[in-house]
């Protein structure tokens, strides 16, 4: 299989994997953090358990196969909290962006975007957990900065 058909389907994955999880909240008998398809009240942690560890593993160990998804255990770039901010903002490789969605933006980018709040709760849950230990913390205005 050719890089870019790889490639394509990583992302055709991720895409499945947003739209499970918005049919696994929207059918759940719990809905107090789901707004429109969106995790709307989820934490660090929810975020990473509901979205990151479906690449990135339970473990944050990463993996190989139709994709490489970096181990983000004692992952170098970790160090700054920034980078992350950027990939996730942006998207990388494989990885989508889930960046905060504009007003009248596309319904599915909306479902899949993620709130600057929750972009920092879970590079903070990541840089603290998985056997990382940077104190330094970055904050939703950290965030919202860098996409506005």
């Amino acid at each position: 299989m050719s890089r870019h058909a790889k490639h394509g389907a990583c992302a055709l994955g991720c895409i499945a994997l947003l739209l499970a999880i918005g049919v696994a909240v929207a059918q759940s008998s719990d809905n107090a953090g789901h707004a429109g398809g969106r995790i709307a009240a989820a934490d660090g942690e929810a975020v990473y358990r509901s979205i990151c560890q479906g690449c990135h593993m339970p473990d944050a160990k990463g993996a190989r196969g139709a994709g490489a998804y970096p181990a983000l255990t004692g992952n170098p770039r970790l160090v700054s909290p920034q980078y992350m901010a950027a990939v996730i903002l942006q998207g990388r490789r494989d990885m989508p962006s889930f960046k905060p969605a504009a007003e009248g933006e596309d319904r599915f980018l909306r479902d899949a975007s993620l709130s600057d709040a929750q972009i920092a709760d879970v590079i903070n849950y990541i840089r603290t957990h998985f056997g990382n230990q940077y104190p330094d913390r970055i904050s939703a205005e950290d965030v919202a900065a860098m996409h506005r």
